[in-house]
Parts: C-alpha cells; structure tokens; sequence
C-alpha cells in the first residue's frame, strides 16, 4: 500500500460552537493543552487542572484521478477519546478507546475529483475519564493508504523470526512472512540488511534503493552483509560504511497464496544474519511485492522494518539470542511535556534516548498502548517495551473511564495493539492492565486468563504479564478503596452544584490506584511493600498470577524470594517498583534468573497524577496539592527530560556506570519540609551553585559502586564513608564557593574514581543551547551537539554516542552542565545549529555564568519569540506546580531552567534560518538554526 502523509490542512474548533471560527492546525494536535486552567475544573488534580471540552477536526480533500477505482483507508493512530469519522455528513466510524489505532475504509465515500469533507469528533468534556493528564484530539498522526483493488492487506504483513542461525556450522536464520492480501496471487518478498545511517533517513518508498543487494532462501543468492555488526555467534556494532561489495544481483522468494484465504507464508534463509538485541540494534528490510491471480497487471508492495532476534522465556528467565535479558526499565507515561499529549517522532525518540542514558534499557508503556513513532525509536536505540493495554478492566476508577466501553470493545483493542507491535524487535512483552483489582475476584481472574489466551492465538512470540498491585489486590478483595456508582454520582451532584456557585469543588473521594497512592504517601513505601508479605496478599493473587506468562508485582520487591521458592515455575517481574530499591534489584536479580527484572515508577515525569512523587518546598508550590500543581513530579527525569540526581543514583544502581557521581540537596532548603512522596528517594541535583548561602548546612549524596567514598570540599576533606549493601553515601557539610569532589576506592583502598561540581560564579546570563534536534526522514533522530564540530549523529554508533553524551560525564562541572558547556560551547547568542524541514529543535533555556555552569537559584519569567521558517511549539519548565501554560511563549524557570521546543516549517527552504530569542526584561539570548 502507498502512504499519503495526512496531517496538513486540518482545522479545529469546540464541539458546537457554531459562532467559533475555526483554528488552522498540523497534526498531531493536542487540544487539551491550550484549554484554560482552573479550580473549578472537573479533571482536578488527575489532569492538573485542565478543563475538559469536546472538538470537532476537519479536512477538505480532493483525491486526484490516479487514485480512481484505488482502494482507500484511513488510519487514525490515537484521538482522544469516542472519536466519531464523518465522511461527506455521513458518521462511518466509532472508536471509544482513545489510545488505540484504528482504520476506517473510505474507499467509495471519497469522491474523485470533488472536494470531500472529512470530520472528526473527539471528546474530553466527560470528566474525569482519567487518572492523568490524556490530552485531547488528534494528538497522533493520520495517513491515507491507498492500494489497488488486490491488494496487500493494510497491517498485513507479519514478520517472525523461526530461528536465528548458527556462525559455527553456517546454519542461517529463518524469518517468517505471512502476508494477507485481498485476493489470490503470488507474493515475492526481498530482505536487505538496513544500514543503521539509512535507517533514520529514508521514506518508506526510499528504502529499496539501499546500495545493497537482498538476502533470500535462493542459496544461489549473494548477499552484501554488513561487517562489524553481530552476526549469530559474534558481536560488534554494524557501520553503515562497512558494506562489502558484490557484483550478484538480488534474488527474491516467490510463493503462490493460497486461493482460499488469500493469506501465505515464506521463510528466508538469511546467512550469516545480524542480529538485533539492545546492545546491538540491527535491522533490515524486507520488501514484499504481490501479483494479483486475476489480473497480472495489478500490482501492490509494502515494507516491513524488522529485526532478527530470538525471545524466550523460562526457568532460565528471559533470553535474547540466548543470552539472559535482565530488564532494567522505566514506567513512562505517553505525554511528552511541554508538548502535551502530541506524538512527534522526534520527542518520542528524544525521551527514550534520554532514558537509555540514564541506565534503562527498557520502557513500560503505562498505562496504555504507545505510539508507533515510539516503537520505530526503540528498534533504532534497542530499547526493550513492553506494550500495556490499560489502566482498568470492569471496575471504574474515574467515572467516565472507558469501562462502559470495555467489555465490547477489548478483543478488538488488542488485536489492533498486536497489529502494531508484532513487527517490532523491541516489543518483548504485552501486559493487560494495571492495578486491575478485577484480579482478586474469580470473574477477574477468568477474564485475565482469556486475555492471556486472545493474546497467544494474536501472537504467540511474546509473553504475556499484567502489573498487580498486591497489597491493593488484598484490599479491593474486601470491599477497601473500591469504586462505587452511587458515591461517584452524589459527588459529581455536589462539584456541579459548588462549580455553578463560582466555588472549587471538595477533592473527591480516592479509590482504585489513586487510594493506594495516596495511602503509600500517608504510611510510606516501606509500609507497602511490608504489607504485600503478608499471607492473604498472596492468596488474592496466585490464581491471577497462574493466568499469566510472568507475574507482575508492583510494590512486591519484599516477596520475591519468598514467592521463587514457593512457586518453582513463577517467572516474577517487578512492573512497578520505587526508585530506592534500585540497588537491592540490581543486586538480587543477578543471582535470580526467574525474577526478569524491574520497571521503577517513574522514568520521566509527567503531566497530571499531581503531586503524587513530588518534593516541593513553598517557595515552588503549596503544600496541599490543589489548583496549581500539574506534574507529577516523580521521574527520575524531570518534565523537560533534565536528570535528577536520582537518575545518576539509577545510572550507578544498576551498573551503566560505576561513578562516583554527587548530587546536592537545594542548600537554600536544607532542613525545610517539604510536600510528601513515597515514590521520592531525594530531590538532590547535580549542582554545588547555591550562590547567598554561605555558610548553610549542605547535604551531600555521592552515588558509587565502590568500597568506600571521600568528599572533599576545596581540596579539604570532609567525610569518608564505607559503602555496604548500598550504593549512595550522604554527607553533611558547609557551603562555600568553589569545588566539591567525591573520590570512591576498591577494598583495598586505591581510587577507582572521581567526580566533581564547581561553583558558577556572580556574573549571571541567560543561555540558549540546542539538545537535541530530529533529522530528516521518516523517522526522527538525534543531533546532538554544534554541527561546526562535527558532532552530529548519523549512525547508530553516533546515536549511542550521543545518548552517552546527553548522559553527561562525571567531571569537573555538573553532568547537564557539561554537556551544554562543553558540547554545545557556541549555542549561545546568535549560534548556529543545522535542522531539516518539519524537524524539531529541543532548545535549553538556563541561567549560567560565563563559564556556562547553571545557577539553580537565579529565577526569572521568560518570554520566548521565534521568528524565521518556524514555530514555537512549547515552552515551559519542570515545575509541578505552575498555574501557566505552555503555548503562551511564557514561562516562569525551575531551579534556573527551562525548555523550548522550535519546529522548522514543512516547507522551509535550504538556507532559510529561524531564531529563538528568550528575555526575561534584563537578560536576553537568542539562537539561529539554519535549515538544510
């Protein structure tokens, strides 16, 4: 099938607002991120306050006459949520679900020639639906598909590796294609070794033309391999420059479908394959050509991305390729912050190379189906996903959630959320649902079982878990915390009544996920996790955990042991864990191969769920959370993706690197209270700039993997301290300006190694650095760095490299610091940084002294101007509680930082420039990105 881009020429307005005019927009499109703000918002603090409406996109469209007698289908990628397709006033499609995919046949209803008008309905004025900020509209992308009469079927393609081969006897993987067409004929598929460059770069009608030829099971077949790579029994990284030339020509597998079904599968043999695994990411291409039976000039093709990679699971754990796969992942929530609820390639590719240089190597799609732009970024980065459906099954947790639409519509959602993910090497994992306390009674447990089975008959390649929440499972078994119809409608009744007087409604009553969070913030993680040993809490569950592949505790680390001994074929994964026991994971898996690893709560903050993970001190935000929080506040990244220094803890807890790394808690506030969070484990950062507290109690953490750690201020020591059965040390000293070091030693007392924070001076200015920008092509990808110094990442090694670099090094200034300062030294002030047309520019905006080193005390209102071939798509910083907004170009800074995201217009010429100016009334800076 041929895809026609479809995110242009889109229009929008409120439902009904026959006297509004309607608002050009480019899709994706989050609506609910312009809405206003307010106390008497319905969401509350679920969404942060937004209010909630309903919208109605349109597009005219005139199909031109090549597309006459043409099959054609529209695909919606995500619209937030009972979105309704009108086609010409005609309603064609309802879809409830507001995170899954759906497709909608026009073929017929599109008149050739003639202006159609397609209209799509989304609604979000039915609050609360939701446990965190969704979004609203079109907020993912949307293409026309067109195909001739016989056809390869949309979707229709599934690719599966049957083996992987062997280097020693030259045994060559097996990869499986069932293709499903619309009618009898012959398939031929072509698979070509993808060179990671090219992988980011091309469309998908680009792709065969690759300078090299195809493997197939013709054994006459040559084939250029790419060297270096990970071929089955090696390893290394493939170089796009390493193809090996080879004058054979391509050979491609021809099967005749099969009359009946119009569906048939070919197996290549591919020689010597490279295999794809998160230290290896490798991909091909395979390029499937069909011939219809009936008439031989029909033709139709598509093209696959895939990788080449064996997933098994059992007493050995989880393996790739048959090495054990410990998951050291992160639960991330599908909002890319300032931007909202909008899936852009390139912010989707941003926050999981973000992730991976924080030590994760896998993501937990929480609470529903990611993005597909976020499965094309994992394959790049080999980052490991598990793919979860949702946050509920039959008992609501919010009253207008989708569980009126569930029990229709929840084969069909997870058939379509397969579709998707089946293709995708990085896809090791689906999970059906969270929290769902529908797993402590006997229809619950009957129902996890069929989803497990709908699952396996969809694909049965991968595993299939659901994260439970044990302690809560106890509780929703004797009636604790429950959802009730009644009780939801009598408060509705009195915020409604409140709301009509001009007055905020009462903070409503908690209960399914929400009353365990808040119960974790009154009695603390430890309490949780102790409650969860408990017998009953293991009877409300072992008859669900029997319905599954792998067991999902969330907030279970305290049974592990207990539960490998006493169910001998239970393969456990931690779906949700606190940060703070990154350490004891990392320590007990390595010995436990049953126990497959660990998602923390949470990686990246996130809009709504307000409060829940936050430590906020009152000159930042109120201590109740109430009107003016928006954020979580419980990443180990903050909002703008700035690592925490519980990311370097996470870095240093699971052994991406060894440190030492120091992080410091605001010395302004050492002592203060602040607001409450068990799902908090410091609110340190990597910073020794607390300029006007001379003098000040500073408490110092230093994260290491080693025997013992010194911290030295000023080249004098202050502390030493033994490292047993952890990995973070905590000093307290005084705060002076200059330098701070930590030095961590082996056993026998030699340094291993070293890192250290100076302090910026008095000068202040404002900064204005590029972190990250998207390259050209289908997909997005990384530049990271000032393209006069040849930094910019064109193949996966660079994209690796630039993923270690976005990590920052421990060094002589702070690791964010370094990375603005020493990578991007001319970002400031009229620097040049090359993007492409339709690509984003994610700018840091911070507050510096002249040597670039961040002050996180300086605080200021910015205003952010782009002008040139751009836009300003967001601005706004980390702070969870901030009554802004972030599409005004205002923003208030958060410890001195903030984050704009500029994006290059679609058709931009070469050469054209776009500048960014930020000024906060006495300090300014700009920054120009020139358009190649």
């Amino acid at each position: 099938m041929h895809a026609i881009e479809f995110n242009h020429d889109w229009s929008y307005r409120h439902l009904d607002a026959t006297d509004e005019p309607f608002t050009p927009v480019t899709l994706p499109h989050d609506a609910m991120i312009g809405e206003q703000r307010s106390p008497l918002a319905a969401s509350g603090l679920n969404s942060g306050w937004f209010e909630g409406r309903d919208y109605e996109y349109v597009r005219h469209y005139t199909p031109d006459a090549a597309l006459a007698g043409r099959t054609m289908i529209l695909e919606f990628e995500g619209v937030y949520h009972n979105a309704e397709v009108w086609i010409n006033g005609e309603k064609v499609a309802f879809r409830p679900y507001g995170y899954t995919n759906f497709t909608v046949d026009v073929t017929g209803r599109l008149t050739v020639g003639q202006d159609n008008e397609i209209r799509v309905i989304a609604r979000n004025a039915d609050q609360p639906n939701s446990r965190w900020y969704s979004g609203a509209g079109i907020y993912r992308p949307v293409t026309l598909w067109t195909a001739p009469r016989d056809h390869i079927k949309l979707d229709g393609v599934t690719v599966r590796t049957l083996s992987i081969g062997s280097g020693d006897d030259g045994e060559p993987a097996k990869v499986e294609f069932t293709v499903a067409t619309t009618a009898p004929g012959t398939i031929s598929v072509t698979a070509v070794p993808l060179p990671p460059a090219e992988a980011d770069t091309r469309s998908v009608t680009e792709i065969g033309s690759v300078p090299a030829t195809s493997v197939s099971s013709d054994e006459e077949a040559g084939s250029r391999r790419l060297t270096g790579g990970e071929p089955a029994n090696g390893k290394g990284l493939a170089r796009e420059n390493d193809l090996a030339p080879t004058d054979n020509q391509p050979q491609s597998v021809v099967r005749t479908a099969p009359a009946g079904d119009g569906e048939t599968t070919v197996v290549l043999d591919i020689p010597a394959p490279y295999l794809w695994s998160p230290e290896h990411p490798n991909l091909y291409t395979a390029r499937i050509r069909y011939q219809s039976a009936a008439d031989p000039t029909i033709t139709d093709e598509t093209e696959v991305t895939f990788g080449i990679r064996e997933l098994a699971w059992g007493g050995d754990g989880l393996t790739i390729n048959g090495e054990r796969a410990i998951i050291q992942g992160a639960c991330i929530h599908h909002d890319n912050g300032v931007l909202g609820a909008c899936a852009y390639a390139d912010a989707e590719e941003r926050k999981l190379a973000l992730l991976k240089a924080n030590g994760y190597n896998a993501i937990r799609s929480a609470h529903n189906p990611c993005s597909k732009a976020l499965l094309d970024a994992a394959d790049r980065l080999g980052m490991l996903v598990m793919d979860e459906y949702i946050d509920h099954w039959y008992i609501h947790k919010t009253q207008h959630d989708y569980v009126d639409y569930f029990g229709q519509w929840w084969k069909q959602d997870l058939a379509d959320m397969v579709a998707k993910d089946r293709n995708h090497p990085s896809v090791i994992m689906y999970s059906t649902g969270n929290e769902v306390g529908e797993t402590a009674q006997k229809r619950g447990i009957k129902l996890a079982g069929e989803m497990t089975d709908l699952l396996h008959r969809l694909d049965p390649t991968r595993p299939v878990t659901c994260g439970i929440n044990i302690f809560f499972n106890f509780l929703t078994s004797i009636g604790v915390g429950q959802y009730s119809d009644k009780k939801a409608a009598k408060e509705v009744a009195a915020a409604e009544k409140r709301r009509a007087a001009g007055q905020a409604a009462d903070r409503h009553k908690a209960v399914g996920s929400e009353f365990f969070n808040n119960l974790a913030g009154l009695l603390g993680a430890g309490f949780m996790k102790t409650m969860a040993t408990l017998p009953f809490c293991d009877w409300v569950t072992r008859d669900a955990f029997a319905a599954m592949d792998i067991a999902g505790y969330n907030y279970g680390i305290k049974r592990y042991a207990h539960d490998l001994q006493r169910y001998p074929d239970r393969l456990i994964l931690g779906s949700e864990t606190f940060c703070n026991d990154a350490y004891k994971f990392r320590e007990f898996v390595k010995g436990n191969p049953r126990l497959i690893g660990d998602f923390v709560w949470s990686g990246m903050d996130y809009i709504g769920e307000t409060g829940v993970g936050a430590w906020e001190y009152e000159d930042y935000a109120s201590r109740n959370i109430e009107y003016g929080w928006l954020t979580a506040g419980s990443g180990r990244l903050d909002l703008t993706g700035k690592p925490l220094g519980e990311a370097l803890y996470t870095r240093v807890a699971l052994e991406a690197e060894p440190g030492p790394y120091i992080a410091v808690v605001p010395v302004n506030h050492t002592d203060d209270k602040h607001s409450p969070s068990a799902w908090k484990m410091s609110n340190a950062i990597d910073s020794w700039s607390w300029n006007g507290c001379e003098g000040r109690k500073a408490n110092v953490e230093v994260y290491a993997r080693a025997a013992s750690v010194a911290l030295f201020v000023n080249g004098r020591e202050v502390g030493r301290k033994t490292l047993v059965d952890d990995c973070v040390a905590r000093f307290d000293c005084t705060w002076q300006p200059g330098d701070i070091e930590a030095v961590s030693y082996d056993a026998s007392g030699r340094e291993i190694g070293r890192c250290a924070l100076t302090s910026a001076s008095d000068h202040t200015e404002l900064r204005a650095e590029v972190e990250w920008v998207g390259r050209a092509g289908k997909h997005a990808g990384p530049r990271v760095g000032d393209a006069s110094m040849g930094m910019t990442s064109t193949d996966t090694e660079d994209l690796l490299e630039a993923v270690r670099l976005l990590a920052g090094p421990a060094e002589s200034v702070s690791a964010v610091d370094a990375m603005a300062a020493s990578a991007l030294p001319t970002a400031v002030s009229s620097s040049e940084v090359v993007i492409t047309p339709g690509r984003l520019a994610f700018v840091r905006v911070r507050y510096a002294d002249e040597h670039g080193i961040t002050k996180p005390l300086e605080r200021g209102v910015l205003t952010a101007t782009v002008s040139g071939d751009g836009r300003l798509l967001g601005f706004g910083c980390a702070a969870p509680f901030n009554k802004g907004s972030f599409v005004t170009g205002e923003t208030d800074t958060y410890y001195g930082e903030a984050l704009a995201v500029v994006q290059a217009s679609d058709d931009a010429a070469t050469g054209d420039e776009i500048t960014l100016s930020v000024s906060d009334g006495s300090h300014e800076t700009s920054l120009t990105l020139v358009v190649a």
